[in-house]
Formats: structure tokens, sequence, C-alpha cells
């Protein structure tokens, strides 16, 4: 038998892939529901509200890329590397059913997002652009000045990439693009 533990985290699980799927406007609790095998009156007893579900799923997401961040630093020991690296999680998302980095999607729906989504969509923003910018200066390919202009252009050119990729399902395009960032000097050869 599940416990109330478990099944909250079933219910967070289900959530992002819808999310990733279709965005916080495509979050519902009955769909949900049948995913996880309750009923959908059981999530409300979890998440009272599709706002507090959206900004729980919004805050998983955000801890888990920065653990993923922080693990890549600890496996990898070289920042130029780890930059070769990044754009990985991202096709990671692409190579499930095409799906799109949860920040992404939810970034495109703003206004649409309760406050508290919001708030955790630009972490998750914030967390990966002051990784990037830590691992540009660590690898002294910018100065620290330079690292967070730097940064974000790297974080806005990887997620377009994916859009572009998710919009024709086709992985390799996102491969092609991230190999003409690496020509064109943005990320490293």
């Amino acid at each position: 038998m599940a416990t109330n533990a478990n099944t909250k985290e079933l219910i967070l699980s289900a959530a992002t892939r819808s999310a990733q799927a279709h965005g916080y406007g495509g979050l519902n609790f009955r769909d949900l529901a049948k995913d996880v095998g309750i009923k959908a009156a059981s999530i409300h007893y979890y998440f009272p509200s599709k706002a507090e579900l959206g900004a729980a799923v919004a805050r998983r997401y955000r801890e888990d890329a920065a653990a993923a961040l922080e693990a890549l630093s600890d496996e990898t020991p070289d920042p130029v590397e780890r930059l070769r690296r990044y754009p990985d999680n991202f096709r990671k998302a692409l190579q499930h059913e095409n799906r799109m980095c949860l920040g992404s999607f939810m970034a495109a729906e703003y206004d649409d997002l309760p406050d508290a989504a919001k708030s955790e969509v630009q972490g998750f923003v914030d967390v990966n652009v002051a990784w990037l910018g830590r691992q540009l200066t660590a690898a002294a390919l910018v100065g620290i000045e330079e690292s967070p202009d730097r940064a974000r252009a790297i974080f806005a050119a990887i997620a377009g990439a994916q859009l572009m990729a998710r919009g024709r399902s086709d992985l390799t395009l996102y491969d092609l693009v991230i190999d003409s960032y690496r020509k064109a000097g943005l990320l490293p050869v």
C-alpha cells in the first residue's frame, strides 16, 4: 500500500511529465489521478489547488536541476568539460517523448502562472545562469564581469535549440544546433 509520501511523489512525478508535455495550462487533476491510479479528489488532499500543484512542480524541477548541476560539477573536475556536457540535460527531456524543459515551458506561460510558480521559474533560470557563470569563469573563458551575460546567452540559446527541436520532433536538429553553437564559440568545442 502506498504511503502519503509515496502518493505525493507519484502525483508530483506525473504532474511534472504532464507539464513538460502540456505546460501549466495542461495540468488536469482528473488526468493526473488517472495516471497515478487514485481519485481526483485525493489530489486535493496533497495539493488543494492547481496553483499549489504548479508551484510544487516548478519548485521540485528547480531543486532537481540544481542537484543535477552540482552532480555534474562533482563528477566532472574540468569546467570546460562541464560546459560541454551542460546541453545534455536539455537533450534528455527531448529524448523522453519530445518533452520540454519545464522551466522553459512554464516561462512561455508566465502571464498565466500563479505567483509562487513564477518565482520558481525565475529561480530555475537563476540557478542555471549562476552555475554557467561559475563554469565560464573557472574555465577562464570570460572574466567575472562578462560571465553573467555569456551565461544568459548560453541558457537562452540552449532553450531555443530545444524549442526548435521539439517543434519538429527532431532530436537530430537539437544536436545540429548545439554543434553550431560550439562552432560559433558560444559553447566550448
